[in-house]
């Protein structure tokens, strides 16, 4: 088993225990040397800040996490490990991201244009035979997954 495997094992299987998800983990050279960055979710629509990964979630995960990788050592080198949730401004990865976001405010940017326009800012209205569905000051558009580049949720107060 390669390193991050590892690391996604234990990160799923202690994340799990705490009711969360493993979003990504990603482990990149940075100028203080290696860091892992396990981030991780709370499943579900994560409608409300309530409802969304706490900065206590993070700590929880971080320490469990830490101690098991600690005793199992996966990684030759040392490296610096943290825990965070995908954030406001998340990225939207996928159908079942547009679906469990519905309702919610987003930015898509598109390889193609959609309705004369390559980037729409507005409310998702979930999925539709392959397409997102998202209103804007103009109305109802349908943007084919397969042309989104980008999407995010906006933050919103």
């Amino acid at each position: 088993m390669q390193a991050l495997e590892h690391i996604r094992a234990i990160a799923e299987r202690v994340a799990r225990s705490h009711g969360l998800d493993v979003w990504d983990i990603v482990s990149r050279r940075e100028t203080q040397g290696l860091v892992v960055r396990v981030f991780i979710d709370r499943p579900g629509p994560a409608a409300t800040p309530e409802e969304s990964v706490s900065i206590e979630d993070c700590e929880q995960v971080s320490r469990e996490i830490g101690t098991i990788l600690d005793v199992e050592d996966p990684l030759p080198a040392a490296y610096t490990l943290e825990v965070s949730s995908p954030g406001l401004d998340r990225p939207l990865r996928g159908e079942d991201d547009y679906r469990r976001f519905a309702g919610r405010r987003a930015k898509l940017v598109m390889r193609d244009a959609v309705d004369g326009q390559r980037f729409f800012k507005g409310q998702l209205g979930g999925v539709d035979a392959g397409a997102v569905l998202i209103d804007d000051e103009h109305g109802r558009h349908r943007v084919p997954l397969a042309i989104i580049t980008r999407g995010n949720l906006e933050v919103e107060f």
